[in-house]
């Protein structure tokens, strides 16, 4: 089974890699992929760093891990990102795949909200996190509760830290923090 975890990864950060890697052992997935999105439809306009950015530092923080990737189903199509649409890509492309969601418990509330939520739960099975301040979904699409450590880590945050001259190392890889004051990111948030 392959676990696919979305997100902006705007930017990515330690709190993600460890629910990562949290997920691919207790779910014994052979591969996990993290989804980076082109746009989500909830923060149109809102990405601190353009997609590309945001793939790069993926690849950046996860090289040498294995059974990790970045999938750029989402980023390669452009515009809003729907799970629905990229399940289905994803589905044509490798019919024999069996793919898993990795949500945190905030998203996971949402996803009856998202568009087309029963094609998504048809394409593919849930696994929900839990975040701080947000319960798991007692719900019957919840397919496996993924044990992992509570870190409380905003993307928001860092890109505020960021923004107001003060280091993001130690939340993010090294790679990721290099990459980001290279690339001059979240100057002007």
């Amino acid at each position: 089974m392959v676990g696919l975890f979305g997100g902006s990864f705007d930017p990515v950060h330690h709190g993600h890699l460890l629910v990562a890697r949290a997920a691919f052992e207790s779910l014994q997935l052979e591969e996990l992929r993290f989804m980076p999105a082109a746009e989500q439809p909830f923060k149109a306009g809102r990405h601190g760093a353009a997609a590309g950015d945001r793939v790069a530092m993926l690849r950046a923080a996860i090289a040498g891990a294995p059974g990790f990737a970045v999938e750029t189903a989402e980023v390669d199509r452009g515009g809003a990102s729907y799970t629905v649409e990229t399940l289905r890509i994803l589905k044509e492309r490798e019919p024999a795949r069996a793919f898993i969601l990795l949500l945190g418990a905030d998203a996971a509330a949402d996803l009856p909200r998202w568009r087309e939520a029963e094609a998504v739960l048809q394409l593919a099975r849930v696994a929900v996190f839990a975040r701080p301040r947000h319960p798991i979904p007692d719900a019957a699409w919840v397919s496996a509760v993924v044990p992992a450590p509570a870190i409380d880590i905003s993307a928001t945050d860092l890109r505020q830290r960021v923004a107001a001259g003060r280091p993001i190392r130690y939340y993010v890889p090294d790679s990721v923090a290099t990459m980001v004051a290279e690339r001059g990111l979240y100057r002007n948030d």
